[in-house]
């Protein structure tokens, strides 16, 4: 699979009005995301889905936005603010090769990796990490877009994440995406 990361620039095609007639985040995100909850953005950049997000959750909810790329969280930052939702984000800078969310561990409700996981160089442990942070029954939507990744790595990326206690819970329609909602098991 390649692991190259989006650049920065990219970042400002991806949260384009025009995607929302794509990917509308409140009627992807609405079956899973409730007032006062806390969920996590894996790969946040500059905030398509988090900024919705935090409007989702509510002034009691809280929405931890992690990107390896400063570039993308200044950008979200700034973006946050003008929306007026920057209170309700914890926005961290993570590593490729790990979230850096310890102090969280059993207090997200849901996660979201929309277009990222692919990046990913050790699929097994973000996998490990997502488990570690979720609460009990947690759900991770994961989506991933077909026009880059290949059938053949998103199911590779599922069998990822069941191999480290996550099963399948559906499997959503998201446009032009490979799109699964695995729930961490006891």
């Amino acid at each position: 699979m390649a692991q190259r990361v989006c650049p920065v620039w990219l970042g400002y095609f991806l949260i384009s009005p025009i995607r929302r007639l794509l990917h509308n985040p409140y009627a992807i995100l609405a079956p899973y995301v409730r007032e006062g909850m806390t969920v996590l953005d894996v790969g946040t950049a500059m905030g398509f889905f988090s900024i919705p997000l935090a409007r989702m959750v509510g002034a009691s909810g809280k929405v931890v936005c992690v990107d390896m790329q400063e570039g993308m969280l200044k950008r979200l930052e700034k973006r946050a603010r003008k929306a007026g939702v920057r209170e309700r984000m914890d926005i961290r800078l993570c590593r490729q090769d790990s979230l850096n969310l310890g102090e969280f561990a059993g207090k997200i409700d849901f996660a979201l990796a929309s277009a990222v996981v692919h990046e990913v160089p050790d699929q097994a442990r973000l996998f490990r990490e997502l488990a570690e942070v979720l609460k009990p029954s947690g759900k991770v939507l994961i989506a991933e877009p077909r026009g880059h990744v290949k059938e053949d790595d998103f199911a590779r990326t599922v069998a990822a994440a069941e191999q480290q206690g996550f099963r399948v819970e559906e499997r959503p329609r998201v446009r032009k995406s490979w799109a699964v909602v695995i729930q961490k098991t006891a």
